[in-house]
């Protein structure tokens, strides 16, 4: 570095800005391998882990109580079929609680799923508690790398106040299982 004290001005910068570029470029590569390494789509996802953003593709608030998520009227997410369910098929359970304040405004609340256009049965919901709302799947829904489901309420509660929100059910979890 003592030679570089008698160099041009310009030089002494494009050494210092080359030294910069050097000692910064492994923290690129670290993030680079950072993402290379996260985790692929999952069976299940629970809806405290903020990792399975990517999965859920609408109707899905915020994350509440690091455990749990409210719905809209329509959400839908897309999982990955387990090992095997291409052959067997498989299980899907979704996790949930219906609210007292649902029951109240509502009385009752239907939820039903699509996969792949293939309609899976309603389940009606009369009182408030935790439920887990259970359908096979036929192995011919299940042949690809991901699989997307779609939930459908028959009726939300409307957003009221500063809540802005339609309000369906709150999800726990969601997730594919073999049979």
């Amino acid at each position: 570095m003592g030679k570089l004290k008698h160099a041009p001005p310009e030089l002494r910068g494009c050494c210092f800005v080359l030294l910069v570029t050097l000692a910064i470029a492994p923290l690129g590569c670290k993030r680079q391998e950072a993402r290379r390494e996260a985790p692929g789509m999952a069976s299940t996802v629970h809806m405290g882990d903020p990792r399975i953003g990517n999965q859920l593709v609408s109707g899905f608030y915020s994350i509440e109580q690091n455990a749990w998520r409210w719905t809209g009227r329509r959400f839908s997410l897309v999982l990955r079929p387990p090992s095997g369910a291409s052959q067997k098929g498989a299980t899907l359970r979704l996790r949930l609680s219906v609210p007292p304040v649902i029951v109240e405004k509502l009385k009752t609340i239907t939820l039903s799923a699509t996969i792949g256009g293939s309609a899976l049965g309603p389940e009606t919901y009369t009182q408030a508690g935790d439920y887990t709302y259970t359908r096979d799947v036929a192995p011919a829904l299940l042949g690809g790398d991901s699989v997307r489901v779609d939930f459908q309420l028959d009726k939300s509660m409307p957003p009221t106040g500063a809540d802005l929100r339609d309000l369906g059910l709150v999800v726990l979890s969601a997730g594919l299982g073999l049979k």
